[in-house]
């Protein structure tokens, strides 16, 4: 296409990916938030990963032909482990203990790309034999994870469809990272490695819309909780400010505070720690100028009747 070696699929991801990215942007601009911040920074991966993975290799390219490969696996190293932080950040999906995940996963791939890919290919010149020794150890890891990570989500105590939604997503996700090695052992087929890890950030965009969606739903009872005042009522109307203080996994802990469950309930569907919970409640109570749960449920109560 146009003379490259990018397929027609690839720059469609290419171009669907770029109007998400300036879509964020407009937002951002409106309302600066770390949230908005790390979803810029993955779909602006996703751009470079589809352009620097479907117009490369090419002949026209200065310097070694080496060169180009350490471009498109170092781009696809860096998003597949942001994929990974993104979800750890962003919904506290934890596997494994934070550091182990991160940064010796970055470190882990990393070697094993210098190890067992550049090096072999340097002495043997065989760019098919360096791809298979590079893709058993992370293939095999990469399965060992999203087994550990299935099991981790798979079994919420108390199912809630956002919630459901959320897990069966971030899986497609973390399956996208699972199958890519082997896609790129398998050959040079950009509609399918391209659509197979494409489908990881279409997956995390619809996660983000539904949260957006779940959070308008629930506005009106989130609402109630933070007008505790007439006259504070009143001036969020004018100003059409609307729990604005909280951090969206503190609204979603509230909600679920709401609806009666415990913070160990909570801890389980949200797979985090029951502490984590009762700090982000902490944090609820105190922006809410209440002096525990009993005290946020009752004025919220009252507030109902």
């Amino acid at each position: 296409m146009f003379g490259t070696s990018i397929h027609w699929t690839t720059f469609f991801y290419l171009l669907v990916d770029t109007v998400i990215v300036l879509f964020t942007l407009y937002f951002s601009g409106k309302k600066p938030s770390s949230n908005f911040k790390r979803f810029l920074i993955l779909g602006l991966l996703f751009v470079v990963y589809n352009a620097t993975g479907g117009f490369l290799p090419t002949d026209n390219f200065p310097g070694p032909f080496i060169l180009q490969y350490i471009i498109t696996y170092s781009v696809a190293i860096t998003l597949c482990v942001y994929i990974v932080y993104y979800l750890y950040k962003e919904y506290d999906i934890v596997v494994l203990k934070f550091n182990s995940s991160i940064r010796n996963l970055a470190i882990f791939a990393t070697a094993s790309y210098i190890t067992l890919f550049l090096v072999p290919y340097l002495i043997t010149g065989s760019l098919d034999s360096a791809r298979i020794l590079f893709t058993i150890p992370i293939s095999v890891a990469a399965f060992v994870f999203l087994f550990i990570f299935y099991r981790r989500i798979s079994n919420p105590s108390n199912p809630n469809a956002f919630i459901l939604r959320r897990n069966r997503l971030s899986i497609i996700s973390v399956g996208s990272i699972a199958l890519l090695p082997i896609c790129t052992v398998i050959g040079d087929y950009q509609w399918l490695t391209f659509t197979v890890m494409n489908l990881a950030f279409y997956a995390i965009t619809t996660i983000e819309v539904d949260r957006y969606l779940y959070f308008i739903e629930n506005n009106n009872r989130m609402y109630e909780v933070f007008a505790l005042k007439k006259k504070q009522k009143v001036e969020a109307i004018e100003r059409k400010i609307f729990y604005e203080d909280l951090t969206r996994r503190e609204i979603e802990v509230a909600l679920s505070i709401l609806s009666d469950l415990s913070y160990r309930n909570i801890a389980k569907d949200l797979f985090i720690a029951e502490s984590t919970v009762s700090k982000h409640a902490s944090n609820i109570f105190k922006k809410t100028s209440v002096k525990n749960r009993r005290e946020f449920l009752k004025r919220f109560r009252k507030k109902k009747k």
